[in-house]
């Protein structure tokens, strides 16, 4: 009776409903209520405010930037294991504080280094939106990192957040778009940049590409991509902290996009990262059954489709996830 109340405007949403709601959808109040939170009206002469806060964010000393940053792995590490519908409340509080702080910093030496920090948390606020199927706020958020990357003469962080900003793209069914937005992100790139990120936006190029269904040039991005990860089994990148990619990691990207353009070959790299894979990354191991119920369907292996789309369907549930829900959906109609 509620919800049927609050869809009709028959019943305003309590903050005590707000709160539950908030974390059960993946919302913003904002968003929740279906209107802008609204702004106080400024005092005729708001100077000495202006001042104080100008004041307040020049004091914003490597200590606090460092917090925020804390603040920002430490919700990554939420996300990555428990999904993001349980964190928007926290994730737009921080994103507050940080626009806060950039919006009223006035020179370069005290603007950078928050704005550095706001293009990585809102990179990650990001994704966690799509995650959560609410992709204009996606879109803006990006749009935000991308303006934090830019105040913050930060190439790889602005080619990163556009490299991501191009999922939007695709899962609004315009993946030949999105392929342009990865590409303008190398460009935007040149020669510089750490070679993960390199490997990551070339690997996305792929995914993108077969989604779009362009399948040669799908199989040259990943050949590139092969060609720029380093060795070894480190796979956190020290000048880019939201990229995680290694050989192992990266045959499991190969898997998916493997599996997107149906190549038998998509099971075993699929089943061989499997085996490797952080327990920890949980969204990510219910996208990988969710590849290789793909991979099956496409060999008509049926009961080892059925297998793993339930192991998808159990830890999309557990994080939230609303896209891989949705990925896990399609693929059972075709069963």
């Amino acid at each position: 009776m509620y919800v049927s109340e609050w869809e009709n405007g028959k019943r305003a949403i309590s903050d005590r409903y707000a709160g539950i709601l908030r974390k059960l959808l993946g919302a913003t109040d904002a968003e929740l209520r279906g209107a802008a939170t609204v702004q106080a009206m400024p005092t005729a002469d708001g100077y000495d405010d202006l001042l104080s806060r100008i004041d307040s964010a020049s004091t914003v000393s490597e200590s606090m930037v460092s917090a925020f940053n804390a603040q920002t792995e430490l919700l990554r590490t939420m996300d990555r294991q428990m999904g993001a519908a349980g964190l928007v409340d926290q994730m737009t509080g921080h994103l507050g504080a940080l626009e806060e702080a950039l919006n009223f910093a006035v020179l370069p030496s005290a603007r950078r280094p928050v704005a550095l920090a706001l293009a990585g948390a809102s990179t990650l606020a990001a994704w966690q939106a799509i995650d959560s199927g609410a992709v204009e706020r996606a879109w803006r958020h990006y749009e935000l990192a991308k303006r934090a990357a830019r105040d913050a003469e930060a190439p790889m962080y602005l080619a990163h957040a556009m490299g991501e900003q191009a999922y939007v793209l695709c899962e609004a069914g315009r993946p030949a778009l999105g392929v342009e937005l990865v590409r303008d992100a190398q460009r935007t790139l040149g020669g510089d940049g750490s070679p993960r990120l390199r490997a990551w936006l070339h690997a996305t190029e792929a995914e993108l590409c077969a989604h779009a269904e362009m399948v040669d040039d799908c199989h040259r991005a990943l050949e590139k991509a092969a060609e720029c990860i380093p060795g070894g089994s480190e796979d956190r990148d020290p000048d880019m902290l939201s990229i995680f990619l290694n050989g192992s990691h990266l045959a499991r990207w190969q898997g998916n996009v493997l599996a997107l353009l149906g190549d038998s070959g998509a099971v075993t790299s699929l089943y061989d990262a499997l085996k490797v894979m952080d327990p920890t990354f949980v969204r990510a191991r219910a996208g990988t059954h969710a590849d290789l119920a793909q991979a099956h369907l496409a060999r008509a292996e049926y009961d080892d489709a059925q297998t793993h789309l339930r192991q998808a369907r159990l830890l999309a549930s557990r994080t939230g996830s609303v896209r891989q829900r949705r990925r896990v959906d399609l693929l059972s109609e075709r069963l």
